[in-house]
């Protein structure tokens, strides 16, 4: 008996990637920056875009992320927390391998609640 195939949407694997982003402390993600010209396609109404993309090849993941990190976190702690986090729960949840988790940490701002 043939096993059958489920295919992940890039939909799923871009939610997953930024439920993960969402719950991890003195971080968000970037807004995404647009090229002149540019229109976002497929966008919900009320979402704004994010810098955050997903690209699949086969089995293989790669999650390319644009930060915004609270002044006075250590970025390098901060983004290789993120890799991690991103990693485990896309290969946890899909099965799927997560080649690389790029981070580039676009802004440092104020702590939320801050009054800055």
């Amino acid at each position: 008996m043939a096993t059958p195939e489920v295919e992940i949407s890039k939909n799923v694997l871009m939610d997953i990637a930024a439920t993960t982003l969402d719950g991890i402390e003195g971080t968000e993600v970037a807004a995404a920056a647009l090229k002149v010209g540019e229109v976002l396609r497929n966008q919900n109404p009320g979402r704004k875009a994010r810098a955050l993309r997903v690209s699949r090849e086969g089995n293989d993941v790669t999650v390319d992320v644009g930060l915004n990190v609270e002044y006075g976190r250590n970025l390098n702690a901060t983004a290789e927390k993120v890799q991690q986090a991103v990693c485990e729960n896309i290969e946890l949840m899909t099965g799927l391998k997560v080649r690389a988790v790029n981070v580039t940490v676009q802004n440092v701002c104020l702590p939320k609640g801050s009054g800055a």
